[in-house]
């Protein structure tokens, strides 16, 4: 008996050993890669970003188990579209797009971003201030990818001549003691405060001074439009306001609001802005600093290429500087990714942010075409693009971010139907800030 249980297992392994030789081992199965969705919009971030993921997915990708698939929205409905998967709590979305102004309304759907890159604000790969631009609360909820912020635009030629030629100054004087009852002379455009802005822009109106190389001295973009509101509350943060008071509270009915509203109206009223003005924005603004028609002007970061480039009339003759003072402040927004709190691939998910939030891809994402607020990368870049460093420059010594909070646009829209009053000479800038005030506050109290 015991002999023929021998003999069996003894043809039994014999056929293993045959089959082994004639097949070969069998070799373990590799599980199937996790594949994560996140949204994105259309446009040049996008682009930039496929660069990006095509390389984790083809490198730390395959290490990590990881595939990472771009869902694309267009612009045009997009954050309402982004909201309604966000409201239905659906896991089909493990990424979400985010941006300072709307993290706040977002924020319910959000794991906070550290708890799958812990040191993100630390990591020295991020400027703070722009982790800070899409954090609510104290709490980070997204890894910010593109950066924009103001700089103050001018033409170097004409400044450059205002400061060495003794005539201008002269003139210069004159204007300033004439229509603002100041004595006053020519500074570095780096040292302005609004008084030397407002100087300045009579200075190089044609009208008030007909030497004047420019028609205006500057292009306010004055329309009622939230984006505009960005622009002119860097004069609002500059001179010491904001839009809440250390104990959380509306900001609006202060001196300061007062002030920097009528710094727009009376420049528009002066002439030294355009009448037009009350009704431009961006692309209009563009085309007067590019025509001979403005002197300096505020304006985005992501205008310089336009401005300085190849086919602009003034081409080279582009300067940046910081807007004026007492207190230089620049506004930002980040756009940026965040977590799904419904995703049911976080860890995956946090794999690949964990590599997207390395400096690596931030080089890689810069050049393809994106702009993170990383010092290193854009300094780096800077060589090229003075844009870029100023961009470093500015996120470090100058950006505010008012508010991240849920109502951020309900605010703009309050702000700009009441500053393009003013600005239109519809409404005095007291009116303004009194119905501004009461206004946000009946809007946070709903």
């Amino acid at each position: 008996m015991i002999g023929s249980i021998r003999k069996s297992l003894t043809v039994l392994l014999t056929l293993v050993v045959v089959i082994t030789l004639l097949f070969g081992s069998a070799a373990p199965t590799q599980a199937a890669p996790v594949e994560i969705k996140m949204v994105y919009w259309t446009g040049p971030e996008s682009l930039a970003m496929a660069q990006v993921i095509d390389a984790y997915n083809a490198g730390q990708g395959q290490k990590d188990g990881v595939q990472v698939q771009m869902v694309l929205f267009g612009r045009e409905g997009f954050w309402d579209r982004q909201e309604t998967i966000m409201a239905a709590k659906s896991p089909e979305v493990d990424i979400f797009f985010t941006a300072s102004y709307y993290v706040g309304r977002q924020q319910p759907a959000l794991d906070e971003i550290t708890s799958v890159v812990p040191k993100i604000k630390d990591s020295g790969v991020f400027i703070p201030s722009a982790v800070d631009s899409l954090s609510v609360g104290g709490k980070a909820y997204g890894i910010p990818l593109d950066v924009s912020l103001h700089f103050l635009y001018y033409r170097k030629d004409v400044i450059d001549k205002l400061m060495s030629d003794k005539d201008w100054q002269a003139k210069y004087k004159a204007i300033a003691k004439d229509k603002l009852g100041k004595e006053m002379e020519p500074k570095p455009i780096d040292k302005w405060t609004w008084d030397d802005y407002e100087a300045a822009a009579l200075f190089f109106t044609k009208s008030i001074n007909p030497d004047s190389p420019t028609e205006y001295g500057t292009a306010l973009q004055a329309k009622n439009l939230i984006y505009n509101v960005m622009i002119w509350g860097n004069i609002l943060y500059s001179l010491g306001g904001s839009w809440f008071d250390k104990d959380g509270k509306p900001n609006f009915d202060s001196k300061e609001f007062r002030q920097a509203a009528q710094i727009y109206a009376d420049l528009i009223k002066w002439g030294a802005s355009p009448a037009a003005s009350t009704s431009w924005e961006y692309g209009e603004a563009n085309q007067a600093f590019m025509s001979n028609q403005a002197a300096f002007m505020m304006q985005w970061n992501a205008a310089f290429n336009e401005l300085n480039g190849p086919n602009s009339p003034v081409s080279g003759k582009v300067g940046i500087a910081p807007i004026p003072g007492p207190k230089p402040s620049s506004y930002t927004h980040s756009l940026g990714v965040a977590l799904s709190k419904y995703s049911k691939n976080k860890e995956a998910a946090g794999k690949w942010l964990s590599y997207l939030a390395t400096q690596p891809a931030i080089d890689l994402y810069a050049k393809s075409g994106g702009l993170p607020p990383s010092a290193s990368t854009l300094t780096a870049m800077g060589k090229d693009r003075p844009d870029f460093a100023a961009t470093a420059e500015f996120l470090q010594k100058y950006a505010y971010t008012p508010s991240t909070g849920p109502n951020v646009f309900a605010i703009l829209d309050v702000l700009a139907k009441n500053l393009s009053a003013v600005w239109a000479g519809q409404k005095d800038a007291d009116s303004a800030a009194k119905d501004s005030q009461a206004q946000v506050v009946a809007l946070l109290s709903k």
